[in-house]
C-alpha cells in the first residue's frame, strides 16, 4: 500500500535548478515518502534536455532512492497509438527501475469510442509490466465523465490517484469527500490516493489553510496517501509548500482533533460517522431542544444532514482549548440556507464527546 505525502515532478530544471542532490534533500526534509516524475508524453520519453539529449530522471532517481523514498513516473497519454504509448511506458519503468507507474489519462479520452483505445494501451501495458503497481490520474468527479472508460482503465490498474482540484473553488474538504465517496460506488473500487494543487490558474490559487483541509480530510476518511502536483512551484507557493512538508502523516484520523473530526465526518454526509463520535449516554444542547444517546443523535444528523442542510459543506473557521473541552466555530452552505455563526463547545472523555453544546443560525 502506497502511504504518506507524495509530489508530482513535471519539468525537472524547474525543480531546486535541477540539482538532484537537493531534490532529495529537500523532500527527505519534508518527509515525502514518494516522488512521481514525468518521464513520458504520448510516445516519447520525457525530462530530456533538449540540447545535450542527456536524460535528467535517473540522477533524480537515485538521489531520492539514496534517500529511501520511492521513486514513480507519470505519463500523460493521448490515445491515438496507445500500443506505442505503452511501449515507452514500459521501456521507461524497466529502464529507470520505478517503483511504479501513473498513467495521465484525461480529455482525450472522452471521445467516443476511446473504451478501445483505452483497453489496447492496458493490455499491451501489462503484459509488460505485470508487476508493476500502475495508477490512473484522471478526472476528480466521474459523475461529470460518463463517457470516460473508467472500467477499462481501472480493471488493471492497481491504485486511482483522481486529480481533486478545487480550482476556482475553497472548499477542498467537501470536494475531497464528494470525490471519495463518488469512487467508492464505481466499479472496480480501487485504493484511492488522491491529488492536491499546488498551482495557480486565472488568478485562483490554493491557500495554506485548504491544503491542510485537504490533508486532514483524507486522514479522517482513512486515505493511506496523498499526491500533490507540482513541486515546479514550489518557490510561487511557499505558504503551501510549507504546509505540507511539516504535515504529519499517518493513515487514519487518530491525529485528529475533535472539532477537525466532527467538520469531516458532517462533509461526509454520513449520520453513522458524526454519532460515532460521541459516547453512547452523551447530550447535545442547542437552542432546538436536548438531544442523549446514540440512538437520538444519530436521528438528529439524519435530519439534519438530509432536510435541515442537505449536501451542506461545512468549515471550521477557529477553535480552541484543550484537555477535556473544546470552543470551535464553524460555517456551512447548503441548498436550504447558510450557517456562518456556528459556536460549538464539546466535553470529551477518551477521545469521545460526552456533552455537546451547539449555537446556529440558518440563513435563507
Amino acid at each position: 500500500m502506497l502511504k504518506g505525502k507524495g509530489f508530482l515532478i513535471w519539468q525537472i530544471p524547474r525543480c531546486e535548478g535541477g540539482d538532484a542532490t537537493k531534490i532529495a534533500e529537500v523532500a527527505k526534509a519534508a518527509n515525502y515518502t514518494h516522488i512521481v516524475i514525468k518521464i513520458a508524453d504520448g510516445t516519447y520519453p520525457y525530462n530530456i534536455n533538449s540540447t545535450t539529449k542527456k536524460d535528467m530522471v535517473p540522477a533524480v532517481a537515485n538521489a531520492l532512492r539514496a534517500k529511501g523514498i520511492e521513486v514513480w513516473g507519470w505519463h500523460y497519454i493521448y490515445g491515438n497509438n496507445p500500443t506505442g504509448e505503452a511501449s515507452i511506458a514500459a521501456q521507461r519503468v524497466k529502464g529507470l527501475n520505478l517503483n511504479g507507474y501513473v498513467i495521465d489519462a484525461e480529455i482525450e479520452f472522452q471521445q467516443p469510442g476511446m473504451d478501445k483505445a483505452a483497453t489496447t494501451f492496458m493490455s499491451a501495458l501489462r503484459k509488460s509490466l505485470p508487476s508493476t503497481p500502475i495508477a490512473l490520474c484522471s478526472f476528480r468527479y466521474p459523475s461529470y465523465h460518463p463517457q470516460f472508460p473508467w472500467s477499462a482503465f481501472l480493471d488493471k490498474c492497481d491504485y486511482n490517484m483522481p486529480q481533486v482540484y478545487w480550482q476556482e473553488s475553497h472548499n477542498a474538504g467537501a470536494q475531497l469527500t464528494r470525490s471519495f465517496n463518488e469512487f467508492q460506488t464505481l466499479k472496480p473500487v480501487r485504493p484511492y490516493i488522491p491529488m492536491g494543487p499546488m498551482y495557480g490558474a486565472s488568478g485562483w490559487s490554493p491557500s495554506a489553510s485548504e491544503v491542510l483541509e485537504f490533508m486532514n480530510t483524507a486522514i479522517s476518511l482513512n486515505i493511506s496517501g496523498a499526491n500533490f502536483f507540482t513541486w515546479d512551484y514550489r518557490s510561487r507557493y511557499p505558504a503551501v509548500w510549507n504546509t505540507i512538508a511539516a504535515y504529519p502523516w499517518s493513515s487514519g484520523n487518530t491525529n485528529l482533533d475533535i472539532p477537525e473530526k466532527f467538520i469531516a465526518a458532517m462533509n461526509s454526509k454520513d449520520p453513522q460517522k458524526v454519532a460515532a463520535l460521541y459516547t453512547s449516554e452523551a447530550i447535545r444542547i442547542a437552542k432546538r431542544g436536548i438531544i442523549q444517546g446514540q440512538t437520538n443523535l444519530l436521528d438528529h444528523y439524519k435530519t439534519m444532514l438530509n432536510t435541515t442542510l442537505p449536501n451542506g459543506e461545512y468549515k471550521l473557521s477557529g477553535k480552541s482549548g484543550s484537555g477535556a473541552s473544546r470552543h470551535f466555530t464553524w460555517t456551512c452552505t447548503a441548498a436550504s440556507g447558510k450557517v456562518t455563526d456556528g459556536y460549538d463547545t464539546v466535553g470529551i472523555v477518551g477521545d469521545k464527546i460526552i456533552y455537546h453544546f451547539s449555537y446556529y443560525t440558518i440563513q435563507q
